[in-house]
Formats: structure tokens, C-alpha cells, sequence
């Protein structure tokens, strides 16, 4: 029988669905080979891909994951947990994860913890009961209900962003930099090109952002300025306009200021708006850094100093990282530490 006359479809029984076993006769390929084929599989031929997918669209064939996942005894998902969809970081982050695992056949499910410890708790619950293949986790600071619940699932597993403390009787695999270095080193830019009362202004103040604070403190205590006057955190959530009024407090409380790194740069961003408009010189009154080298910090005035951070490369190393562990492998290093990179531009 010609395939572009395919005979009609059998339809389920029990639910009325079209069957990937109807979609294979009418593409003319076993079902095996059409399983593979809609999930883009590189192992399959680029016009039996488009054959078979030509052949589902035609029978309005819906994909039924259970049914797959019970037949093959494994999941075509990839669960992923992030903070924010806000934050362009974790954009970039999932971007970059999601087009390496969907190359090799993998969908993700995507969880929004905001900060959360109960709320990513609760999402790992949901998340787990569907099995999935495999699970990305953004950082390491976790609530002791879900460490157990991630040992407990054995689903393979790769955090983002932090990396792991060594030890433990199983190994946590990685992907991400040392974020006390990253905060010591833009302190040590500060240090070097001369300041001394560098403050260290916070929001958030999620685990990442705490280990930026501490390497900041170790460099201070190290050249031996460090007051901790110096440190203002807010819990609020980071933004442009808590930029601008945490600036204003610092300048207008501790004058003696002479630099103030900010834990990121939508916070760094907003304090030169504010000194821009209040016509506070940047760097000769105060300096100002940032972190992440977000969208536009290359752009502000004066351009933004600060740290760049490799998201997408963090986020492309994970799902790879991932895949050996889902075949059952393990992969050369449990952590891989991608480093960063001081972007130094006119305001420091």
C-alpha cells in the first residue's frame, strides 16, 4: 500500500486514542523505529524522521508519556528546578540545558522554586511522581526533606550553579564555580585599585549570594579593613529600584564609603541610575560593581564592572553531565568547575 495513502488508524480501544502502533503502519516503519524517530533521535534517519512525523500529524497522533515510559521502563523527561524566570541567569541556564537534552530525546519539566526551600520540597514531590530520567537542580542548599527525597527516587541527579562540598558516602555531581573566589576576587580588583571602605550591599540573600558575601569579608579581613558596618542585606527581592534606595542609604549613612559591591547586577545597575540622577560621579565619589555582567551592564553610565558568569556553559555541562549518569555511567569528574571571568569597565 502506498505511504502517502496509509490505511485508517486503529484507535485504542478502551480510549478512543490513535496508537504509536498505528502512526508505524502508516509510515511504513516498526515502532520502534517510530518511537525513536518523534523523539528526534540522531540515530534516525532525517527523512524517516520527517515520515513518521508526517504520518502523527496526520492522525492527529498524541504522544501518551506514561504508556512510553511504562513500555520502555524509562522516562523521555528531564525534571529542572530553578529560582527565577526573572533572572535572565537562569534563563540563559535552562536555555542552553533544554537544547542539549532535547538533541538526545529529552523534554523537560520545569519547576520555579523562588527561593524557596518548601516550595522546591513540594515541587520535587510532584516532579518525582513522574519519573523522570533524570533531575537538574539549581545550587546545593537544600531542606533535609528533599535531600532524602532525591536520594530516596535514585533518579540521577546534577546541581547547577554551586559546587558540591567533597565527601559523603555518595558522590553529588556538579556544574558551576566557586563563588567565594568570584566575590574575593572582584574585592581584590577594589583592594588593588586603591579602596579601602568597600561596602557589601545584598538582596535575596539566597546561598549563592551568601558566599559571594563571605569571599568579599575573607578579602577585607585579609587586607585588614573589614568592618562589619560595611555589610547591608536586605531580603527583599533584587531589583533596579532596591539598587537605587540601598545606594541612597549608603551614601547618605556612611559617606566614608568609597566603593560598594553589589551582590548582582540588576542591584548594581539601579544604584548608577540613582547616582546618575542625583549626580553623584561614578568612580571618582564611589565606585560601583556587580555581578552575573547582565543584560545592559556593558551599556550603563559609566559601563558596569563586574563579574561574568558562564550560564549557558554551566547549563550545556550539566545536561551532558546528566546523560552519562542517565545510560548508567559514570562521568570523568563529579565536579566541574567552569570558572569565572572580572569584567572591569569604567565605574571601578
Amino acid at each position: 500500500m502506498p505511504l502517502d495513502r496509509p490505511p485508517p488508524a486503529t484507535r485504542h480501544r478502551a480510549t478512543g486514542r490513535v496508537t504509536l502502533s498505528d502512526v508505524a503502519r502508516a509510515a511504513g516503519v516498526s515502532a520502534s523505529t517510530a518511537s525513536r524517530a518523534l523523539r528526534g533521535e540522531r540515530a534516525v534517519a532525517p527523512d524517516l524522521i520527517a515520515q513518521v512525523q508526517a504520518a502523527a500529524q496526520r492522525l492527529a497522533y498524541v504522544p501518551d508519556p506514561a504508556a512510553r515510559a511504562l513500555a520502555s521502563r524509562r522516562s523521555d523527561h528531564v525534571a529542572v528546578l530553578i529560582p527565577l524566570l526573572s533572572n535572565t541567569l537562569f534563563v540563559d541556564l535552562l536555555e542552553a540545558a533544554q537544547k542539549t537534552l532535547r538533541a538526545q530525546g529529552y523534554q523537560t519539566l520545569m519547576g520555579v522554586t523562588h527561593y524557596d526551600r518548601q516550595e522546591e520540597e513540594q515541587l520535587l514531590r510532584e516532579l518525582l511522581l513522574h519519573r523522570p530520567a533524570g533531575l537538574l537542580i539549581t545550587g546545593r542548599d537544600h531542606s533535609q526533606a528533599s535531600l532524602e527525597l532525591m536520594a530516596g527516587s535514585r533518579v540521577p541527579c546534577v546541581h547547577l550553579m554551586d559546587l558540591a562540598e567533597p565527601g559523603g558516602a555518595m558522590p553529588t555531581y556538579s556544574v558551576g564555580f566557586d563563588q567565594a573566589e568570584a566575590g574575593a576576587e572582584l574585592t581584590r580588583h577594589l583592594l588593588r585599585k586603591g579602596y579601602r571602605r568597600v561596602a557589601f550591599a545584598a538582596a535575596q540573600l539566597d546561598a549563592r549570594v551568601m558566599q559571594r558575601m563571605s569571599g568579599w569579608r575573607s578579602a577585607m579581613q585579609a587586607a585588614g579593613v573589614y568592618e562589619a558596618t560595611l555589610e547591608w542585606l536586605n531580603p527583599a527581592a533584587s531589583s533596579l529600584a532596591l539598587g537605587g534606595q540601598m545606594f541612597e542609604q549608603i551614601v547618605q549613612q556612611r559617606p566614608a564609603v568609597d566603593a560598594i559591591f553589589f551582590c548582582n547586577d540588576d542591584l548594581a545597575q539601579g544604584a548608577l541610575l540613582t547616582a546618575l540622577r542625583r549626580g553623584i560621579q561614578v568612580p571618582e565619589q564611589v565606585a560601583i560593581v556587580g555581578f552575573n555582567d547582565l543584560t545592559g551592564s556593558d551599556q550603563t553610565l559609566p559601563a558596569l564592572t563586574t563579574v561574568r558568569t558562564p550560564r549557558a556553559r554551566i547549563g550545556e555541562a550539566a545536561a551532558q553531565m546528566l546523560l552519562v549518569l542517565i545510560k548508567g555511567q559514570t562521568p570523568a569528574q563529579a565536579q566541574v568547575d567552569l570558572g569565572f571571568e572580572l569584567v572591569e569597565r569604567a565605574s571601578a
